[in-house]
């Protein structure tokens, strides 16, 4: 089994600090929804991001949302060899079934994800969503994986079908993605760094890579 964890994610309600800026204001009464009920996102709350520490990387749920169509709609998924988590900036870590059909439109992700927030599992009688308070050190040691790789950009330059094959030679590997728009980790990552190119790759290119190459190297698909 593979792990597949979108670690730092920027992924957050409004922060109290910025609830009462105007573009904020303006875009949660129009969604219908309280300033702090509504997913932080640099589209449209640039101007208040620069009132937040970190304000030129966060805002980035987008980044989530295509790591995890990625994810979700592989091969790999629906062979069920895969399990994938988001871990946040503010160390909250979504669980997500692998029978979860993201919604592809962003705005209704977006609502998906604030739903989430606020009752901690959706749909509440699935649970195929589920949030819990937890350090992205506290997911990987529940997890106990065989090894852990953090994909960077300065880490041990390995060709992408070679890491496929490293995976696929162990029986429960976790990779860690960032999910933020540059910058490092804010979380301490302790684990091998691997880099799959030689320069940097978006998260969702990542995600694309480590997973059709994964699958290359344990003979998917497979047909009846």
């Amino acid at each position: 089994m593979l792990h597949l964890v979108i670690a730092d994610a920027e992924l957050e309600l409004v922060p109290e600090g910025i609830a009462n800026h105007p573009a904020v204001v303006n875009y949660a009464r129009r969604r219908g929804k309280k300033p702090n009920e509504v997913i932080l996102d640099g589209s449209y709350h640039h101007s208040a991001l620069k009132r937040l520490p970190d304000g030129e990387r966060r805002g980035r749920p987008d980044i989530v949302h295509i790591c995890l169509l990625n994810a979700l709609e592989s091969i790999a998924n629906k062979e069920n060899v895969l399990r994938v988590y988001v871990h946040t900036r503010n160390d909250e870590v979504i669980y997500i079934k692998p029978e979860t059909r993201l919604p592809r439109n962003y705005n209704r992700f977006l609502g998906l994800m604030e739903s989430l927030f606020k009752k901690g599992a959706v749909p509440k009688d699935l649970k195929l969503l589920r949030m819990e308070e937890k350090s992205l050190e506290e997911l990987i040691e529940e997890l106990n994986p065989d090894e852990v790789f953090v994909m960077h950009e300065d880490g041990e330059s390995i060709k992408p079908e070679n890491f496929g094959k490293i995976l696929s030679g162990l029986q429960n590997p976790l990779v860690i993605v960032g999910g933020f728009p540059h910058g490092d980790f804010r979380s301490k990552i302790p684990w091998k760094k691997i880099s799959l190119y030689k320069e940097p790759l978006m998260a969702w290119t990542v995600v694309s890579e480590v997973l059709v190459n994964f699958e290359a190297s344990i003979g998917l698909p497979w047909f009846p």
